[in-house]
């Protein structure tokens, strides 16, 4: 076995290249783990810098666990765990002590390990079933730097018969409420925007297990400020994913989930899909076309405040006077007073026709406590605001479930009668 101490004159000036530090480790691969650290710690002692160490852990800890490799399909490992003539009780007891060991030689130092290496270390720590205070320290590293994760390495399985899920979505939970609560100076508003994107992309695979619960979507999502998230669009995909998966959503799951979503931060194309979505509630339906109409309003008052505004002038005294507007011509002017009297007029229908509808459910409910309902046909407030046609819904149902027509038994062509246009091909397949 090679000597690894390293010699007096042996110096770091920088980053050593990636083709260096390979020629050192192939005659680091040495089978005892005790003479390694002891190796580690003389290295240490020579004051190299802790990014360099962190490399040096996990190139040797890849060579003795493959799965702990980047790519995943490292070469065998100098030992050979599964092809081992030991038990199998013994080989995983060998694999605890290692991944034990190497977690209590980390470097303390903050980002001096790749944060998908311990990802990986993570998930070969639970499925081993290390000692808590092991699991507990990993967890804590990685949450320092949980926006430089990426999402393959997230998708830890879950080894607890406890868990109903096949992801371990409870330490997800854990890792963003950690990541949250680090003090603002310690983590920027950059990272904070990163990991509410990668939260959005986790729960939309984490959305198409049956088995997820109600809880545990609301408390992942809200476990981000709601300010992190520039557009809620990537939430409301991994939404309308969880109703697709969970068909059987009761109302006021939906109603829930949907207040999670903030429609005025929804794109055009999102906004558009929401409406036509026949598995939101009616409100929320609503609410994102009423969002889209206040949207286009203060946009048109913004076009009549600032129009023909150009670029200031100094004063001789050195102060800016205000800019000049050009004067607008009868017509524009004309033209947009009849635009903005317009979207006024829709958002005023609109808002009528929720408080009618609502108005409606209240008096349905009254009387199907009463008794049966029949097949009849209730004329609805003109929604001529919108596309100039009334609508009418064909349908009652019993119970608190009825939502003339709305929610999951609205007929498609009420609901396309609500917005103009078709949903673009991107959300149709990749949504409904």
């Amino acid at each position: 076995m090679k000597n690894l101490a390293l010699p007096e004159s042996v110096t770091f000036p920088g980053k050593p290249s990636q083709f260096t530090a390979e020629c050192w480790f192939d005659d680091a691969c040495i089978l005892d783990m005790d003479y390694f650290v002891k190796t580690l710690s003389g290295i240490k002692a020579k004051g190299v810098r802790p990014d360099l160490i962190g490399s040096i852990i996990a190139h040797y800890a890849s060579k003795w666990l493959p799965e702990l490799s980047a790519d995943g399909t490292a070469e065998k490992g100098i030992t050979n765990f599964e092809e081992s003539p030991e038990s199998v009780t013994t080989s995983w007891m060998r694999k605890r002590f290692f991944v034990e060991t190497l977690v209590g030689v980390l470097p303390p130092e903050k980002n001096s390990i790749p944060c998908n290496f311990l990802l990986r270390l993570l998930r070969t720590a639970n499925m081993v079933g290390v000692e808590p205070t092991f699991r507990t320290e990993l967890e804590r590293r990685i949450s320092w730097q949980l926006d430089q994760a990426s999402l393959t390495e997230l998708m830890i399985p879950s080894f607890s018969h406890t868990c109903g899920t096949l992801l371990d979505v409870e330490l997800i939970i854990r890792l963003v409420k950690k990541f949250v609560s680090i003090d603002d100076s310690a983590k920027s508003g950059a990272a904070l925007v990163k990991v509410a994107k990668l939260v959005d992309c986790y729960l939309a695979e984490a959305a198409v297990d049956s088995n997820l619960s109600l809880l545990e979507l609301v408390s992942l999502a809200g476990a981000v400020p709601s300010h992190a998230r520039a557009s809620d669009d990537g939430l409301y995909r991994a939404i309308d994913t969880y109703l697709k998966a969970h068909p059987n959503s009761s109302k006021q799951e939906r109603k829930s989930l949907c207040r999670l979503i903030d429609s005025r931060k929804l794109s055009p194309e999102a906004s558009l899909h929401a409406a036509q979505n026949e598995r939101l509630p009616v409100r929320a339906v609503i609410q994102v076309l009423l969002s889209d109409q206040q949207t286009k309003l203060s946009r048109s008052n913004i076009n009549v405040d600032w129009s023909g505004s150009v670029s200031g002038t100094r004063s001789p005294n050195g102060g800016v006077l205000e800019p000049p507007v050009r004067c607008l011509s009868n017509r524009e002017i004309a033209s947009q007073q009849v635009e903005v009297k317009r979207l006024k007029d829709e958002v005023m229908r609109l808002q009528s026709q929720c408080n009618s509808m609502q108005m409606q459910i209240e008096r349905l409910v009254e009387k199907n406590k009463k008794g049966f309902f029949k097949w009849r046909r209730l004329a609805m407030p003109s929604l001529k605001g919108i596309n100039g046609s009334t609508g009418v819904v064909e349908k009652i149902e019993e119970g608190d479930e009825a939502e003339l027509g709305f929610g999951r038994q609205t007929p498609m062509d009420l609901k396309t009668k609500l917005v103009r246009g078709r949903t673009p091909p991107k959300w149709r397949k990749s949504m409904s």
